[in-house]
């Protein structure tokens, strides 16, 4: 099986993948290579972002390497956060004020006008150079967080599928999540368009 580096220092994103991936690719997530030194994410869309962590990550090893970035963008607020989800409360990053912060900027929207999505860009960096893969995952925002799965979002996000029978992703067993979630999408996608 070929040997990739994903590129991350999210230990539940790593996990993730992990889970989509058995028993398909090995791959190996920073923290496996002893790579702990942050990445810049300096990037205004998601595209850019997942480019530069592939190409750091290249660089400095020269293993075939995938990066995400993913971003939840909400009808009501213009797409924001966006590219700038994982730090939509400020510095350091943490999942819980970043919810708080959006369901306070969604207090008084009615139900009907909570629509959002979740979208993913993977770039995968080799010696051929980078391509580009997405997965979306549309939904709407709850109005309180309900599950213990997941992270980021998860437990605000409820997916259209009815597969989910109104449930928030942090609700969903792992691979209910992963069938129906933008990452699980990007991963097929990933799968079928560069890995088959």
């Amino acid at each position: 099986m070929p040997h990739w580096i994903f590129a991350t220092h999210n230990p539940h994103k790593a996990q993730e993948i992990a889970e989509l991936l058995r028993g398909i690719h090995d791959v190996v997530s920073l923290a496996q290579m002893g790579y702990n030194e942050p990445i810049p994410e300096t990037g205004a869309t998601l595209e850019e972002n997942a480019r530069i962590k592939a190409d750091w990550i290249w660089e400095r090893f020269g293993i075939p390497v995938f990066a995400d970035d993913t971003g939840l963008e909400v009808d009501a607020l213009q797409g924001a956060p966006g590219v700038h989800s994982a730090r939509y409360a400020g510095e350091p990053a943490d999942d819980q004020r970043n919810r708080e912060r959006l369901l306070e900027a969604m207090a008084g929207v009615p139900e009907g006008q909570r629509g959002a999505r979740f979208r993913t860009v993977i770039c995968l960096r080799d010696a051929d150079g980078a391509r580009f893969v997405e997965g979306s995952c549309s939904g709407t925002i709850a109005h309180e967080p309900r599950g213990a799965g997941g992270f980021g979002y998860d437990p605000i996000f409820v997916p259209d599928d009815a597969s989910a029978a109104g449930q928030t992703f942090a609700q969903l067993a792992p691979h209910q999540k992963n069938a129906l979630s933008h990452r699980g999408r990007a991963i097929q996608s990933m799968l079928a368009h560069f890995l088959d």
